[in-house]
């Protein structure tokens, strides 16, 4: 051990704090192995609090038809079919069950007037399935789980960023650091690492993503090769603010449709009308987001670009009730009263389906020892992630993959070996911003990088928009080569940025070239020069490696669904 860092050493390491990671800590402790639960912010912090309209889970509290099988077909069907079926039956399966885990927990949930869990109906789901409380589900899953992780034995290192993953030949040995307040570098040992690090919505300058959505796990599993997979995939809300321009992007819940929102356009025609007539504003989010373009396209958007979402004539008692934070976050940031008057909104970029590869039921990736689950995961969304599908995947795969991590530590002969050489590699790169001869600002690269993704990687995309975006992307990676921080690494967020500029950089690498190869039309990637789905395309996934070369992408054919589980599609269609 050198002595430049601090040491610390766990058996399961997971990175992040959010419903995934809590849940992951939490299975792992249980399990009774020694866990490091590592966070970018502060705990409580997490990005999982802005789900706000519910958790879905087939309980047929309200709906008494449904069932994990009607789930399950609503899932598959919202992914375009190229989802892991298997992971898909876990989850419709599991998902109950970690809904009445959290409420014997201690988690709230609005109820029905026999005292049953309220569900509410959301976009592409047949059945009410969301369970809520009001518009701040996320808010209280953290809240329980974070109690239940600090009362299960989890240490928990807050304000620290890992940049590398550490590796003992081909397994993963730990990770590498440091802390954001002053710049310690930190070395942690650990026999299993779970990525549990979200998304990477900062890509765009329009997302309802907080700060912390760089992309950090995903990029350090590729650099520690891994495979990544669907990261063509990346979901548009279709109701985000849209003025004034300071919160443009902030996402607006789907629970509002939920609850009987309707959507216009500038004529005040009800548009959901001639793309979905049977599902209306209730159809899955591609199909809203494109219709929204559309309507913009025709001319016939909303002044600022978008349309307009009334949820007024429900009463302001009820809207109060159902949507106490759509309320105050109109009011407050853009003095609109939605018990008065419709809002306007727009697609707004907010989840990604694509991530690291993982097995169905235990969440390990392509590298031992190491395992991710929730956003940064892939497979069980596919093409398309249905709303309030991402909540229940959180507590379904973190706590599978505490588990299976915790199974694979105690399964290990030896403790896998720190190489101090690998650590100092990273120490070089983080600090290389200092070096006098650097010119390029981190904030302008990201902008820049935020400003190709947004032109050729948006909603509808085409071939030569996205290889002129490839271009781009690696000519920024060329400069960023390049990237100057000021001052030294006390309190210093300039340098923090020449990190996140580099994971950002590769992944934006990533989906160019992934969206590049996907000749179709399909969920959330809508190419206007293939603008039909391509049934051999049905049949693939794509999957991206490091390679001696550089980034390589190459096809994986979707798992084949059995007989008894393909009948399931075609009796709930």
């Amino acid at each position: 051990m050198a002595d430049w860092y601090e040491a610390r050493r766990y058996d399961v390491l997971v990175v992040g704090a959010g419903g995934a990671g809590l849940r992951a800590a939490i299975a792992a402790a249980e399990a009774g192995v020694k866990v490091g639960l590592v966070c970018k912010s502060l705990l409580g912090k997490a990005h999982t609090v802005m789900a706000e309209g519910g958790i879905a889970a087939a309980l047929g509290n309200v709906d008494a038809k449904d069932s994990w099988e009607v789930h399950f077909a609503d899932t598959m069907r919202g992914g375009q079919r190229i989802n892991d079926y298997r992971m898909v039956e876990i989850f419709a399966k599991e998902a109950p069950e970690r809904v009445y885990e959290l409420e014997r927990w201690g988690g709230l949930f609005d109820r029905t007037p026999d005292g049953k869990i309220l569900q509410r109906p959301f976009g592409a789901h047949t059945y009410r399935r969301l369970c809520h409380v009001g518009d701040r589900t996320g808010l209280e899953l953290i809240r329980t789980l974070q109690d239940r992780a600090v009362h299960s034995g989890v240490e928990v290192l807050m304000e620290v960023t890992l940049s590398r993953l550490l590796k003992d030949g081909d397994r993963v040995a730990g990770a590498f650091g440091y802390r954001r307040e002053d710049g310690r570098f930190i070395v942690i040992g650990a026999k299993a690492v779970i990525l549990a690090t979200g998304g990477w919505g900062k890509v765009y300058k329009v997302t309802s993503n907080s700060w912390e959505c760089t992309g950090d796990g995903c990029a350090m599993a590729y650099e520690a090769g891994a495979e990544l997979m669907d990261m063509e995939m990346v979901q548009f809300h279709p109701t985000g603010m849209v003025w004034p321009p300071g919160v443009r992007g902030i996402l607006v819940t789907e629970a509002v449709r939920g609850e009987g929102g309707i959507l216009r356009n500038a004529k005040g025609e009800r548009f959901m009308q001639a793309y979905d007539p049977k599902k209306l504003e209730l159809s899955s989010r591609d199909v809203v987001s494109r219709s929204i373009y559309k309507e913009v396209e025709a001319g016939r958007g909303s002044p600022h670009g978008g349309a307009f979402l009334d949820i007024s004539h429900r009463g302001a008692e009820y809207i109060k009730k159902k949507l106490p934070s759509m309320y105050e976050q109109f009011l407050k940031l853009a003095d609109v009263d939605i018990t008065k008057g419709p809002m306007e909104v727009a697609p707004t970029i907010h989840y990604v389906m694509g991530g690291v590869r993982v097995a169905p039921g235990e969440g390990a990736s392509t590298v031992p020892g190491l395992f991710a689950a929730g956003e940064v995961a892939a497979g069980l969304h596919g093409a398309n992630r249905l709303g309030g599908n991402s909540l229940s995947d959180l507590v379904v795969f973190g706590k599978r993959a505490g588990e299976h991590a915790a199974r694979y530590v105690k399964g290990l002969d030896r403790a896998p070996r720190i190489d101090d050489g690998q650590a100092d590699e990273e120490r070089r790169l983080l600090l290389r911003p200092f070096d006098s001869g650097n010119t390029e600002n981190p904030y302008e690269l990201h902008a820049d990088l935020q400003e190709v993704m947004g032109t050729h990687a948006g909603i509808a995309r085409t071939g030569d928009g996205l290889r002129a975006g490839l271009d781009k992307i690696l000519s920024l990676q060329e400069r960023a080569e390049r990237m100057r921080a000021a001052g030294s690494p006390l309190y210093n967020p300039g340098w923090h940025a020449c990190r996140d500029v580099r994971f950002m950089l590769t992944l934006c690498e990533a989906i160019l070239r992934s969206a590049i190869e996907r000749t179709e039309s399909r969920g959330a990637h809508w190419r206007l020069d293939f603008p039909d789905q391509d049934a051999g395309w049905g049949r693939k996934n794509l999957v991206v490696r490091r390679g001696d070369a550089g980034m390589t992408v190459s096809t994986r054919p979707v798992p084949e669904m059995p007989s008894g589980l393909a009948r399931l599609l075609e009796a709930t269609a």
